[in-house]
């Protein structure tokens, strides 16, 4: 991807199989997530310092100029290759890229007759093959929560993604300032804590976890109401303690026991769908 952005604004570049499926997939996921999810919003975090861990408050022209080099529409795939058509854009595969690694090593494990494992990928990314009757035990935490996780899932043939909003941030005049940036407003995003998405693949739910982070849980909500095999945990910021359940997975089942989980729909999400491998 380094010879991709040197040449923005310039010329289309030559790719391979996997760089053309990851733009492929992040075209298709920005169009389904209202613009929150954008593997070109690198101009905008380099604005706000956070490349260098460095976090600053830019100004508002300095955020628009920034804006002026993001967006997806401004990236062309075709048989010369890839264009990226505005000087200054980048692309970054971070939010979808350690997913899509690990469906990899899943298909391969696959073809060599694994038929039970649980990869990780940081801990951020997971993806289970098989589960047995029982399937995988994954706890959802808060990072303002220590004394319990949020909730239990139970993961067969499913993929998890997460992403959350505290990892990095700054303060200025009082104000609080996140690394998770809107790439429609070029401002960081508000409200939501944490994001943990259930999806087929872990690619998918890497990136949902993150446009989720930035949408909230209205569009995580319009999403899975529309798409039967993806279910989103999200925590807000106005009660770190509550785990709002939108949407279901037929390989995920959650142990609620004395965790206060906010479930919608509650029936399908608390089915116990246990089956044998």
């Amino acid at each position: 991807m380094a010879e991709v952005n040197r040449a923005a604004g310039e010329r289309p570049v030559a790719v391979g199989r996997h760089v053309r499926t990851l733009l492929e997939r992040s075209q298709i996921l920005h169009r389904e997530t209202e613009g929150a999810f954008d593997v070109t919003s690198t101009p905008l975090s380099r604005c706000w310092g956070f490349l260098r861990r460095q976090g600053r408050l830019p100004t508002a022209g300095e955020i628009e100029a920034a804006r002026g080099s993001v967006g997806m529409t401004h990236v062309t795939l075709d048989d010369r290759g890839v264009r990226l058509t505005r000087p200054g854009m980048e692309v970054n595969f971070n939010a979808i890229g350690k997913g899509y690694a690990l469906d990899r090593v899943t298909d391969l494990l696959r073809r060599r007759g694994v038929e039970r494992a649980l990869l990780s990928a940081g801990g951020s990314s997971l993806r289970a093959i098989g589960g047995g009757r029982e399937g995988f035990a994954v706890d959802v935490r808060s990072a303002r929560v220590t004394n319990r996780p949020l909730a239990r899932l139970r993961m067969r043939e499913a993929a998890l993604g997460t992403s959350g909003a505290g990892e990095q941030f700054f303060e200025a005049g009082g104000q609080r300032y996140g690394h998770v940036l809107d790439p429609r407003t070029g401002w960081p995003a508000e409200g939501v804590l944490s994001v943990s998405v259930v999806a087929a693949d872990a690619a998918t739910a890497d990136a949902l976890a993150t446009a989720f982070l930035v949408g909230g849980a209205a569009l995580a909500e319009r999403y899975c109401a529309t798409r039967p095999r993806t279910m989103a945990l999200v925590t807000e910021e106005a009660a770190p303690d509550q785990l709002r359940v939108l949407g279901a997975h037929e390989g995920v089942t959650i142990e609620r026991g004395a965790e206060r989980v906010t479930a919608f729909p509650p029936p399908s999400v608390g089915e116990d769908r246990r089956g044998g491998r």
